[in-house]
Parts: C-alpha cells; structure tokens; sequence
C-alpha cells in the first residue's frame, strides 16, 4: 500500500458553504464556472482526494440538488464565519485528518492536492495542519488539519478569536510552499470583477 493509500483512509474532506456571499451579491457556491457550480467543483477534486466529503452549511436543502446523495451534510448551526464552522464541523467528523476547503476554488487541482496528502504520513506527531502559506499570511481554507487541534480551536473561539491566522500563530504548522501554479489554483472567487477576470483569463 502506498502513502497515498494509507493517507487516503485517515483522511476525509469538510467544504465549508455558510459564506453570505455579500462582496459576489448571489451565492457564489451556485455560481456556474465553465457552466458547473463552484461548490460542485470543489466536491470533485475533494471526493478524488478523500474517502468521504462533508459539507457544512446553514442551507442543506439549497445544495443538494447540485451534488451527489453520497455526499455528507452537515448542518452549521452559527453562521459566525469560517473558523466557528470549522469547528461545528470538527465535533461532529472523526478521522485523523480533514482537508478543509472553501466552496469559492474553482480552479482547485486533484492532482496537487494529492501530492499535499502523500506528505501528511511523513510529518511528525506534533505538527497539527499542513496548510500553504504566502508571504502575507496563511491560506487556510485550502488545509490540512489533524484531528487533535481541536482543543486549540476551542481554545481560540473560547478567547474571542474568529481568525484562523490567529489560530495558526498559536500552533505547530508545516508550511506548504507555493509557487505560480499553487498559487493559480488558490485563487478565490470572491467578487463580480473576479468572474469578469477569470471570463478574460479562459
């Protein structure tokens, strides 16, 4: 069995879906990107990647229609952004390891993906997420996180914290580096001007 394999079974998916999309003005999640909704393009790439994906979102009934009913939903009970998500979703998933994505990646790439999840095996227990990191900061809704820093985001939400760069400078992280293809596919659509870019771009 090779380290993919034996990452693989230790390792499922959370795609976070709760954002109110206000700087896209519609939910960018069923926003089409070369005619398939940006959350079923992140669903792909991670079922290639993991062996289960959950989704996590105050609205189950909004997305179902769009992906697979192997899909695992999770409800988000408290839309206070991504990190109070991550940890609803985080209570509720046991696996050594969870690939946490945003539903806004529509350039995400299986094939780079799955060379982040041959490294996971290889990194020492102490390190909790393996997460890509640019020069102003981390990107963390495009990571890997193990299942123990559960205690440290509680830990960060109990001080009043919501940022995930707070909750990286307090823990052991292994840096992926990124470089102009990673860095293409990190690319978050975000806004109107985002999709008139990309349009251009294709």
């Amino acid at each position: 069995m090779n380290k993919f394999s034996l990452a693989k079974n230790n390792l499922v998916a959370l795609i976070l879906a709760g954002g109110k999309s206000s700087r896209m003005g519609k939910d960018k999640a069923l926003i089409p990107w070369e005619k398939i909704p940006m959350l079923k393009r992140v669903y792909q790439v991670a079922n290639k990647c993991t062996e289960k994906v959950y989704i996590m979102t105050p609205w189950p009934e909004k997305y179902q229609p769009i992906l697979p009913t192997e899909c695992e939903w999770l409800t988000e009970l408290k839309t206070e952004g991504p990190l109070v998500a991550f940890a609803q979703g985080l209570a509720q998933i046991n696996s050594d390891w969870i690939l946490l994505l945003g539903c806004d990646l529509p350039l995400l790439n299986s094939d780079i993906i799955q060379t982040w999840v041959t490294k996971l095996n290889q990194l020492s227990p102490e390190i909790l997420a393996l997460v890509p990191q640019k020069y102003q900061g981390w990107e963390p809704l495009c990571g890997f996180y193990r299942q123990q820093i559960k205690i440290e985001l509680e830990k960060t939400i109990d001080q009043g914290e919501n940022s995930f760069q707070e909750l990286l400078a307090q823990i052991p992280v292994q840096p992926l580096s990124i470089d102009s293809e990673i860095a293409k596919m990190l690319f978050n659509c975000n806004t109107p001007s985002d999709l008139d870019r990309s349009s251009m771009d294709n």
